[in-house]
């Protein structure tokens, strides 16, 4: 916290000073206006001045001069000048001495211009309410009492002169203490209030930070939905912004058409719990909160917008320790005999004595075995998966190197695999676990290779890597050429053991959104509006921690 004192100290001597500055330029006018009335009393009635006053010549001097000095100092400030402490000390130091120079060569201390010895003191305890505020009244008595003897002792004044000048004196030293009394308690007002101030702004400035880093995404909406205020994780979710190019002032969004039509049921029945609902295919699925902030007739309403992937992934790991604990006892309890069963088959089909209705049965146990020994690897890989181990990884790059890896298992395999691959240039890099995500891609791949030739009869699919429209997150989808996914299947399509395909397990989609939310990317079934399927795997911008 030192630093941060030490900037506020500076700053707050900073603003003394800027305060002092401007107190003085207000004082500098005042003495511009009295110097040029003193001036213009010259002109008026210059016969009395002769008579009398004491040195007529030498008052009218120092008049002159004083209207030179203020003259001056004015010009100066309103160059731009801007005077130290020291600066405004010698000038009313300079002051109480010119005023009672031109006491000493008019009347006396009976002088009007006495009076004006008073504002002196009384700005310099307001200019300088410390020590040399005292000295300030120290001098004009000094310089009152010495007129005031000298004129009794050489000009057989009357002595009611010093008594006067005694009085003027005190009332120098009240002026003094009553007006340092007050400018320090003015000072210490003013400082306890920039003291709270700075604290309130403090603690905007932690609230704003909270609510911008919170992974809750908040709105404020007026009753039309348009977006007044929304914090980094409301853009991110809702419009894939990350918070770094959040600008401090956003240009004006409307909400996503899946948000306002939820907006619109809450408004019509607040009790009710709106449904999930995702701004883009490519989005993870979000859950929002309304709230209204002010009473009827509200006019502003409280967004809170929630990440159902995270809950998800949470119930999901779950779900996978307890189904790891099963499959641990599973293992031996269904295996062994398994083992034992598919054994007794081969064992069978080696008999010479097998017609073709028993070696059909044979057929059938073997493939429902593979099956159900298949569904078990799965389940034992999902309670045993590792966690990610992410790099940052150049997608076009690898994705090339991917390709090649895989073409090269495919070569025996009828007819010839194809294999397209389209790059978008500017493709960021990505944070993630190659292991894994090859193994989303192959799965991805030998299905989509699968549906293309169950479809044309070739095997082809193409692979695409591209970037996302705030140009921080890069993606790489899976086109297939099949006769694609009904309407209906889709909401299914990522939940475990289901399947379209007779021969499948109903694991390995699960399996595939499972691996890339480990790796803080999202698989998802886009609708590009063309034949066949396309899955999308959205990674996470690379700086943000896995």
């Amino acid at each position: 916290m030192a630093p941060n004192t030490a900037a506020a100290g500076s700053t707050d001597k900073y603003t003394t000073g800027l305060k002092r500055t401007s107190l003085f330029r207000i004082y500098n006018h005042y003495r511009l206006i009295i110097s040029l009335m003193l001036v213009a009393l010259l002109f008026i009635d210059p016969i009395s001045f002769d008579t009398q006053f004491r040195l007529p010549y030498f008052y009218q001097l120092g008049a002159a001069g004083y209207l030179a000095l203020n003259g001056f100092i004015a010009l100066s400030l309103l160059a731009g000048f801007q005077p130290n402490k020291r600066h405004i000390t010698l000038s009313l130091l300079l002051d109480i001495l010119i005023m009672h120079g031109l006491l000493f060569a008019s009347t006396g201390i009976t002088n009007g211009v006495a009076n004006l010895v008073i504002v002196i003191v009384a700005a310099g305890n307001i200019l300088n309410p410390n020590r040399i505020g005292t000295f300030y009244a120290a001098l004009a008595t000094i310089c009152s009492l010495s007129i005031s003897a000298w004129a009794v002792l050489t000009l057989d004044g009357p002595g009611d002169d010093i008594v006067r000048a005694g009085s003027l004196g005190i009332l120098y030293f009240a002026t003094a203490i009553i007006l340092q009394s007050i400018s320090r308690r003015m000072i210490h007002s003013e400082a306890l209030a920039r003291s709270r101030a700075r604290s309130i702004a403090e603690l905007e400035n932690i609230n704003q930070q909270i609510i911008q880093r919170m992974r809750t995404g908040i709105l404020v909406l007026d009753r039309q939905g348009e977006i007044r205020v929304a914090n980094a994780a409301a853009e991110e979710l809702l419009f894939g912004i990350p918070g770094a190019m959040k600008t401090p002032e956003p240009s004006p969004r409307t909400l996503p058409a899946p948000l306002k039509l939820r907006l619109e049921a809450w408004q019509q029945a607040p009790d009710k719990r709106t449904e999930p609902f995702q701004p883009t295919p490519t989005s993870p699925l979000l859950q929002a909160s309304f709230t209204r902030l002010d009473r009827e007739p509200y006019k502003q309403i409280l967004v809170f917008i929630e990440d159902l992937s995270k809950v998800t992934q949470q119930a999901q790991q779950m779900k996978l320790a307890s189904l790891g604990r099963l499959t641990a006892g599973i293992a031996h309890e269904i295996r062994n005999p398994l083992g034992a069963i598919s054994h007794a088959a081969q064992l069978m089909e080696e008999s010479p004595n097998l017609d073709k209705g028993d070696q059909k049965m044979l057929d059938i146990i073997q493939r429902h075995s593979h099956r159900v020994n298949s569904i078990i690897e799965n389940i034992l890989t999902l309670s045993r998966r590792k966690p990610a181990n992410p790099d940052l990884v150049n997608v076009a790059a690898w994705l090339e190197e991917f390709r090649a890896d895989f073409l090269q298992t495919q070569e025996n395999i009828s007819p010839p695999t194809h294999i397209l691959l389209k790059s978008d240039p500017g493709i960021p890099a990505a944070r993630f676990d190659k292991s894994q995500i090859e193994q989303v891609l192959v799965n991805l791949c030998d299905n989509g290779l699968r549906y293309s030739q169950q479809e044309t009869g070739e095997r082809t699919i193409e692979l695409h890597a591209g970037i996302t429209a705030d140009n921080e997150r890069a993606w790489i989808a899976i086109k297939d050429f099949g006769p694609g996914i009904a309407e209906g299947s889709r909401e299914m399509l990522f939940e475990p053991f289901y399947t379209t395909d007779k021969g499948g397990t109903g694991l390995g989609l699960y399996l595939a959104r499972e691996l890339c939310e480990a790796n803080q990317a999202h698989l998802s079934l886009v609708d590009d509006n063309l034949p066949g399927s396309c899955f999308r795997i959205t990674f996470a911008p690379p700086g943000r921690i896995i």
